[in-house]
């Protein structure tokens, strides 16, 4: 099963998507002790489903419950969520048993949606280091987009989850004359603290024509909130990137693959069109209601569900608390679910939080 999804992600058949959805929903309820349970009491098994949209999505949150894990696969590798109130051990595990579709999406899709015209920036990172975090899949995901598509060895610019703001600064200025574009990346709250103090001491940057800024992960409330079109204003007034060459990524450490803006892409395609999130060939998204959890009706508002090849090793279908809405080719996230707007999403729970 892992070869053949490696083979789509590599060339991407359109019509094949829900046959292979199929067959990977089939091989995770056959091999995922904790799915199985969760499909049977659903009355979902593969006897029973006959599309992909009927495969039974669990909440992301059930990853910090259940070791959702096909078994008989390589051990691979074990990426753990960010800390929750509830202490290190309910930090979620998501299990990917062949590293390499993983490193593959990430390389695909982001190529495609930020590095459209084939530039190899130097990248420079507001993010922790691999050796740091070792077990953040963004920190993984990074550090091979910076090895693969990078002019040189990514520059780490957090330290000890402090922005090295003064190096950043100085590295910054001896880049402005070069006219050789590099890429900012990191993560959203990360921007904002290096933003505010440069704002506090009246410090621009113009960086070079063709630089490009991929920020993730929003505030995550150790920042001040802001609207995303006031954070597009102040990466340009501090750094002089345009917006077009701004795109936000949206990912999870319970999914492999990743959603960009397809702001780049749409620039060099010559488009104007408002942003949306972009997903890759192998993904297929669905918005459903926050209480019944049915499909609702293009241009109104629902939680995001996720239909996920890459994450063959685990769990295709993933039921999150992010409320969407359609737009252009893909859609926009516009926040998190409220506590008692996710009520689809906490009785799905029930059946791992026993």
């Amino acid at each position: 099963m892992l070869s053949e999804v490696r083979e789509f992600i590599a060339a991407p058949v359109p019509g094949r998507f829900g046959e292979l959805a199929l067959r990977v929903f089939r091989f995770q309820f056959e091999r995922n002790e904790p799915y199985r349970r969760f499909c049977e009491q659903h009355g979902r098994t593969p006897q029973q489903v006959d599309g992909w949209t009927q495969i039974p999505a669990v909440p992301v949150s059930a990853f910090r419950h259940a070791e959702l894990v096909c078994s008989g696969l390589p051990t691979g590798s074990v990426f753990l969520t960010s800390g929750t109130t509830q202490g290190v051990e309910r930090r979620g595990r998501h299990h990917v048993p062949d590293p390499s579709i993983y490193r593959a999406v990430a390389l695909d899709h982001f190529r495609r949606c930020v590095l459209p015209d084939g530039l190899r920036p130097r990248f420079l990172v507001l993010a922790p280091a691999l050796a740091e975090q070792p077990q953040s899949s963004l920190c993984q995901m990074i550090e091979w987009l910076g090895a693969d598509l990078g002019a040189a060895a990514p520059e780490v610019f957090i330290r000890g989850g402090e922005v090295c703001a003064e190096p950043l600064r100085e590295r910054l200025r001896e880049i402005e004359p070069t006219g050789e574009p590099v890429l900012l990346i990191g993560v959203t709250y990360a921007f904002l603290r290096f933003i505010d103090g440069c704002r506090a001491d009246g410090v621009r940057f113009r960086l070079p024509y063709g630089s490009r800024i991929v920020d993730t992960g929003g505030t995550k409330g150790r920042s001040r909130p802001m609207s995303r079109n006031g954070l597009l204003r102040a990466f340009w007034e501090t750094f002089g990137v345009p917006g077009y060459a701004v795109a936000n990524e949206y990912g999870m450490t319970e999914m492999c693959s990743q959603f960009y803006d397809d702001a780049v892409l749409n620039h060099f395609r010559g488009r104007k069109r408002d942003r949306s999130k972009l997903a890759p060939p192998w993904v297929r998204t669905r918005l459903v209601s926050a209480r019944s959890l049915a499909p609702v009706a293009r241009g109104e508002r629902g939680l995001l569900r996720h239909f996920d090849l890459a994450n063959v090793g685990s769990v295709l279908a993933l039921q999150t608390e992010d409320v969407g809405i359609e737009t252009g080719e893909g859609f926009e996230v516009l926040g998190r679910a409220a506590g008692a707007e996710a009520r689809g999403c906490a009785l799905l729970l029930e059946s791992f939080a026993q």
